[in-house]
């Protein structure tokens, strides 16, 4: 399999970019979307003709491959992860910053096998931000290294998160109280509107830390093997082992770091993928 990896990465990246044209054609925003689940959660037709580019350019070349790609799942496919090499696909990870015309959404896509991260690509073709990441190789950002901040307080650290795409009360509740605890305890406060780029900018070392809860596998698939090989760590909000389908991912520079926020957060467990 390691053997397969460059040409796994390979032709994802070539598929990423030429997906990537879809997106930046609008500049000015796609004001024609979709309302899936709930009214801040949306799709247009551009996160069909992205993810239905990867899954069919891959597919081509790699036909036994699986994958998890979030339109998929949103209509009607089962969200299973087995040991087989599997690509999991937010094909606009930021939608709602997309229909408006925010510069920040990109395609995200994780490659794991033995459900282990071992390829991840986060491409936001506005600003031309390209982050990869393959095991044991290092995490770049345009093709140069990038590595976490050293920050180990909390005190210091300044932290990304989402309000995310559901208006669940209970959930708007926990965030509500971990928005008053870090801009009381933290150096600031950040919300990108996606969270495989607030997780890159952990690995770029721009953010210290990224908590949220209520997203998915696509959303963070990626994401955990860049931050992990830009030398940063991954784990469940609580502090236990990170569970890629528990819909919970707290990525942080540090051990310290990661630690003291994950006693410090007010928790919240969503139905799991």
């Amino acid at each position: 399999m390691c053997d397969d990896l460059d040409g796994y990465f390979e032709t994802a990246l070539s598929l990423v970019k030429i997906a990537g044209n879809l997106i930046s054609e609008h500049v000015g925003g796609c004001k024609s979307y979709e309302v899936k689940e709930c009214d801040i959660d949306l799709v247009t037709v551009v996160d069909k003709k992205v993810e239905a580019t990867l899954i069919e350019g891959i597919s081509k070349k790699y036909p036994t491959h699986k994958f998890i790609g979030e339109e998929s799942v949103a209509d009607g496919q089962r969200c299973v992860l087995t040991d087989e090499p599997t690509w999991i696909i937010d094909p606009v990870d930021g939608t709602m910053n997309f229909v408006h015309g925010f510069p920040h959404s990109c395609i995200s896509i994780g490659l794991l096998v033995n459900k282990e991260s071992v390829i991840g690509i986060v491409y936001n073709p506005m600003l031309q931000q390209l982050f990869t990441a393959q095991k044991g190789k290092g995490a770049f950002l345009n093709g140069q290294q990038i590595h976490v901040s050293q920050i180990k307080e909390l005190r210091k650290a300044l932290i990304a998160s989402e309000a995310g795409t559901s208006r669940d009360e209970e959930r708007r509740n926990v965030l509500l109280k971990n928005i008053e605890m870090i801009v009381t305890k933290a150096h600031g406060l950040r919300f990108l509107g996606s969270a495989a780029l607030n997780m890159s900018m952990v690995a770029l070392g721009g953010a210290d830390a990224n908590f949220e809860f209520g997203i998915h596998a696509w959303d963070i698939a990626a994401g955990d093997i860049i931050v992990r090989e830009a030398g940063g760590v991954v784990i469940d909000p609580a502090g236990g082992p990170f569970d890629i389908l528990s819909r919970r991912v707290l990525c942080a520079s540090t051990p310290e770091l990661a630690h003291e926020l994950s006693k410090s957060l007010a928790q919240f467990y969503p139905e799991r993928d």
